[in-house]
């Protein structure tokens, strides 16, 4: 994959879902300094995604600790879906991941960036991890831009996606913003 003495990369891919957003960003921006050395977090948002970064006032914050932040033209570009294809990721990084990609890539359509990437990058043979925001059914409660709580319902047909990507070649799913460090760890540990 990487160039010996090169930066290995992975793509990371934001979606439209403000669950768990500040969180997922805190946990990547922690991950990117402690593997700044050897690895290159590539940031790719969707169009949904980059309202709610705005939203919560943390495309600043991105800009600041990746050195490329690119947000989703259309499902072609920027090229992702190309690069995972030549094999320049060691893997995608989905999340969070709204139910509405999930159901894409759980379908196999692919008319979105960041579809488009998992489909590719299924076919090319490179780990995929998502964090959906809706893996199982039931009342969530998440946190808004300004602090406040908000639940939402979990429907059984969104947690069933989550189940299909589970069956998926080289899909894995997590759950939580913590397990993106135990990701980092299996690729980039000595």
């Amino acid at each position: 994959m990487a160039k010996e003495g090169a930066k290995r990369k992975i793509a990371w891919g934001i979606t439209g879902s403000g669950d768990r957003i500040t969180e997922t960003v805190e946990a990547m921006v922690e991950l990117q300094k402690q593997y700044d050395d050897f690895v290159d977090v590539r940031v790719f948002v969707s169009k949904a995604g980059e309202q709610v970064i705005k939203y919560y006032k943390l495309f600043n914050t991105l800009e600041k600790n990746f050195d490329k932040v690119w947000v989703e033209i259309n499902s072609n570009s920027p090229f992702l879906a190309g690069q995972l294809q030549v094999k320049r990721f060691e893997f995608l990084l989905l999340a969070p991941t709204t139910s509405n990609t999930v159901t894409k890539i759980a379908l196999g359509l692919a008319d979105s960036l960041l579809s488009n990437a998992a489909i590719m990058s299924q076919k090319a043979f490179i780990p995929t991890y998502i964090m959906p925001c809706d893996y199982k059914p039931g009342i969530i409660t998440t946190i808004l831009p300004d602090g406040s709580e908000m639940k939402l319902r979990i429907r059984k047909e969104d947690a069933e996606n989550v189940e299909k990507l589970r069956r998926m070649d080289d899909v894995h799913i997590i759950e939580t913003p913590g397990e993106i460090a135990g990701v980092f760890k299996k690729y980039f540990s000595a």
